[in-house]
Formats: C-alpha cells, sequence, structure tokens
C-alpha cells in the first residue's frame, strides 16, 4: 500500500540556522521557508533527489511542534512521510486494521499542497507517520 518516502521531518527551534546547516555545509538544495498557519508551523524543504528533508519550526503558540520541542529542546526527527495511491483508501484501511489516526481523521491539505493524514505513533514503531496523496 505505501509507496516510496516522501520526506522525513526534522524538528528544530531555529529554521534559519538549520537551513544554512543543510544548504552551506551539506550543499543541499534547500528552499525558502513557507509558513503554514493552518499546521502551526514554518517548513523549509531540503531536496536530496530522491527524497526531502522537511525541516519544521513552530508558528504559534499552538504549534505541535511547540510541545515536541519542549520535550526534544535541541530538535530531532518528528515523522516520516510516505507516499500512497489513494488517501481515502489507505485511512479506510488504516482504521479496519486498528491504526489511530490523528486529528478528526479526515484528509487535510499538507505542506506540499495534497491530501494527508497522520498515524499515531503508538501504532508505528514509535514514530509519527504521515501518509500523502502521491
Amino acid at each position: 500500500m505505501i509507496g516510496r518516502l516522501n520526506h522525513v521531518a526534522i524538528a528544530t527551534s531555529d529554521i534559519k540556522k538549520a537551513a544554512k546547516i543543510y544548504r552551506d555545509t551539506l550543499g543541499a538544495e534547500v528552499s525558502g521557508e513557507v509558513p503554514q498557519p493552518d499546521h502551526g508551523v514554518t517548513t523549509v524543504f531540503v531536496d536530496l533527489g530522491n527524497t526531502k528533508i522537511e525541516l519544521l519550526e513552530p508558528l504559534g503558540e499552538n504549534s505541535p511542534i511547540a510541545n515536541f520541542l519542549k520535550k526534544n529542546p535541541s530538535g530531532g526527527v518528528h515523522h516520516v512521510c510516505y507516499e500512497v495511491e489513494d488517501i481515502i483508501a489507505a485511512r479506510d484501511r488504516m482504521r479496519a486494521e486498528g491504526a489511530t489516526i490523528t486529528g478528526t481523521g479526515e484528509p487535510r491539505i499538507g505542506a506540499h499542497g495534497k491530501p494527508v493524514i497522520f498515524l499515531h505513533p503508538k501504532d508505528f514503531v514509535g514514530t509519527l507517520v504521515e501518509l500523502e496523496q502521491a
């Protein structure tokens, strides 16, 4: 059911510093910052050719990334994102298998402008999983 790895998301309290490390130290192609108010984050994407790194910085007081950074002040891997052909079919299959879908369970538009859902880490070896329609 899952397709390719779309991205690995890394939470940071300083997105400019993190982007500089990927751009200047590692020589990667780095996007500009994009506020995502519906998700409470600012994003930067690091293009690796076959996949991406998504840098996440809290945006607003209710950002889920702010809570993550309280527990992990140095930042770190927040989630992994896999592509799926049909987000509704994937959601329904996950529900049938007993997986917990965060929020309402209804797909929301993610940072790439495509429908996404998140699967609770307790069901996926301690890893928050994002599914994105390909």
